[in-house]
């Protein structure tokens, strides 16, 4: 993780991190040691269709019930990236600290944490990134968009 400066030095206007580095260095914020958890929702697409994985192209799925936490073919699709991602993240040594599958086919999330302070945002970022990394490699789209289809 790094930030984003100009050539003479001074951070870019984008780059909220270094602000947000400063308050988590100022010694009242250090002493009082904060904790996070953060989570992380996401959707997988099918590569060519452009449609959620385990949806039926151009139609909708099931009703929401059995997808949540679920187990099995027909309910956890995508469940090899996900998996992937979490061993991929663990050696990396992000402390993510769970995933499950969400109330939608292909929908799912991670949970980073905790960890202490501007740590917990790097930390996000790097799995987001290596999340894009695994989808790319198999072959399938991400999106983190709250609501990807409607």
């Amino acid at each position: 993780m790094c930030d984003a400066y100009t050539p003479t030095g001074d951070p870019i206007p984008t780059n909220k991190r270094f602000d947000a580095d400063k308050i988590f260095s100022h010694p009242d914020v250090v002493a009082e040691e904060p904790w996070y958890g953060i989570e992380q929702e996401y959707t997988l697409f099918q590569k060519d269709t452009k449609w959620p994985l385990g949806w039926p192209v151009g139609g909708f799925p099931a009703p929401q019930g059995p997808y949540y936490c679920g187990v099995g073919s027909d309910k956890a699709f995508g469940r090899d990236i996900v998996d992937a991602h979490y061993k991929a993240c663990l050696f990396a040594g992000i402390n993510i600290s769970g995933i499950n599958g969400e109330v939608m086919p292909g929908q799912w999330e991670f949970q980073v944490g905790p960890v202490t302070g501007i740590s917990s945002g790097d930390q996000v970022w790097m799995a987001r990134y290596i999340l894009e990394r695994i989808t790319e490699i198999a072959g399938a789209v991400l999106s983190f968009d709250p609501k990807p289809v409607l």
